[in-house]
């Protein structure tokens, strides 16, 4: 299924959805915001993400970055996940596997990536590419979890949250959050 917007498209298939929009930002600025955890509250196009409690950049594969959540349907309505970092190729790329820190302090992901793909269109406009992949998450948790657990329009709710941002933090001089 595709829809597409003037200036954006989303796509869905049996095992990812994504969206793509084109953001009057230069990509090093995009780029500079995804990689600042503090800022994912202010993307998330479902409200869910409520706090990032590791707010370092990210800089490299294999780290880990925490966010407090709520969600209604959620059995704790709040609840905490653990990011890790599994592609890092600046200014192109960033993804992360979500999961959860159990209580000896050992990481449990699910399978779900969520991935970011930017592409220079020129000196200040980039092209950016969210995608949301469960092809690697098991059936164990197909049997209770619906994937994607919301509609396509998370996605690109998500892009024009990130283009105010990074349009913000450029014309300020700050990568990280603003306001």
């Amino acid at each position: 299924m595709r829809r597409a917007g003037a200036d954006e498209e989303c796509t869905v298939d049996q095992e990812n959805v994504s969206a793509t929009l084109t953001v009057a930002v230069p990509v090093a600025g995009v780029f500079a915001v995804l990689a600042d955890p503090s800022t994912h509250a202010a993307i998330d196009g479902t409200g869910w993400v409520q706090e990032a409690l590791d707010r370092a950049p990210l800089t490299g594969t294999g780290q880990v970055f925490r966010m407090d959540m709520y969600h209604s349907g959620h059995p704790d309505g709040g609840y905490r996940v653990a990011n890790q970092v599994q592609v890092f190729d600046p200014p192109n790329a960033i993804g992360w596997l979500t999961g959860e820190e159990k209580e000896d302090g050992h990481l449990e992901f699910g399978g779900w990536l969520w991935r970011y793909d930017l592409a220079a269109l020129g000196p200040s406009e980039t092209g950016v590419t969210l995608t949301y992949d469960w092809s690697a998450v098991p059936q164990s948790i197909r049997e209770y979890l619906h994937f994607p657990p919301f509609g396509p329009d998370h996605l690109a709710d998500s892009l024009r949250h990130l283009a105010e941002l990074a349009a913000s933090a450029t014309r300020n001089g700050t990568p990280g959050p603003v306001g």
